[in-house]
């Protein structure tokens, strides 16, 4: 567990936010379009807040539909989405409203839960049946959460990151990378993983919980990011409200402007954001749109606000509660684990 005081983590963030400052350019207050960033070492660029596929699927079909297509028209074209969510309905309705040329204007990024070879290349199978498209941009290892889970990605002869690099040399996915919302520690070992001895595997991207409760429980912020942007991986975004239906916002009294301008203050690619409504989206436009970068004190003032629930982890279910990839769960408790 990570407990900072606030001398800690003004001199975390003079590193994370001024490096951030550099990377990205303002926004600039756009009339249409979502400003874009860089996709780590890639000349790739990406709208700078994304669509989160988990909330997406929540809706009715008809609606989610509609929010979608709104979501292109505005130029925030990075899709989110998992090939466990809602049991495949999320990537089934992002698959029928990506139909009809919108496929083509979007970077769609899907999830995997299997850690096995086999697992890893039905999952591929079937989410690019439901997305209804030949190629993937991005394929996460989904939910990193248990110290085997880097072992079994990694076996030489059944390991699921044997699937990933086939895919890509088929044109089937174009980058590849890992989330996890548990504990830091997962993360840092799946960085530390080498595709042969002694060669890290060059990972593209890395989705991780990034939010000003973050950085007082097992912060991501101060043990994986700094790693993540130093290798020239992309970092992205998630829970900058606190998951739950914006914990963060509707039990510490901080605006979700704020949440969200903290998170995207850091040096991140893109903010992965729960989209649930037209006005959910709206309100995440005005956001990217007129973004100005926190300065250190603005983000050490904010994080100090929410210090004393922050250190008990108590907002941060993800991070102390069974959440993960249902399925490799299932699995997990059943050998034992």
């Amino acid at each position: 567990m990570n407990v900072w005081t606030r001398r800690d983590f003004l001199a975390a963030a003079a590193a994370n936010f001024a490096l951030a400052r550099r990377m990205f350019a303002v926004a600039g207050d756009p009339p249409h379009g979502v400003p874009k960033r860089r996709l780590g070492r890639h000349r790739e660029e990406v709208s700078m807040i994304a669509l989160g596929g988990w909330d997406i699927g929540r809706n009715d079909e008809a609606t989610a539909a509609a929010i979608m297509h709104a979501a292109i028209d505005e130029g925030l074209t990075f899709f989110d989405n998992c090939w466990e969510y809602h049991n495949g309905r999320s990537e089934e309705y992002m698959g029928r409203a990506l139909q009809g040329g919108r496929r083509d204007k979007v970077f769609l990024m899907t999830k995997v839960c299997g850690r096995t070879y086999e697992d890893a290349r039905s999952n591929l199978d079937d989410s690019l049946r439901r997305l209804r498209t030949d190629r993937l941009d991005l394929w996460l290892f989904h939910g990193i959460r248990w110290d085997e889970d880097p072992d079994l990605i990694f076996d030489t002869d059944r390991g699921a990151v044997r699937a990933a690099i086939e895919a890509r040399a088929a044109g089937k996915v174009r980058y590849i990378g890992f989330s996890g919302h548990k504990e830091p520690k997962f993360m840092t070992a799946m960085l530390e993983r080498t595709a042969r001895p002694g060669a890290p595997f060059e990972w593209d991207a890395v989705l991780m919980p990034l939010n000003v409760v973050d950085v007082h429980y097992f912060s991501f912020q101060k043990e994986v990011l700094p790693e993540v942007v130093r290798r020239g991986i992309a970092a992205l975004g998630m829970k900058a409200l606190g998951a739950q239906n914006g914990r963060i916002p509707r039990e510490l009294g901080l605006s979700a402007a704020d949440c969200r301008r903290y998170a995207l203050s850091l040096p991140i690619a893109s903010l992965v954001c729960g989209i649930h409504t037209m006005e959910n989206l709206r309100q995440d436009l005005d956001i990217a749109r007129s973004f100005r970068p926190m300065t250190e004190v603005e983000a050490a003032d904010l994080a100090a606000r929410v210090e004393e629930v922050g250190k008990t982890g108590r907002i941060e279910a993800y991070k102390t509660g069974d959440y993960g990839c249902s399925i490799h769960r299932r699995k997990h408790k059943l050998a034992g684990g």
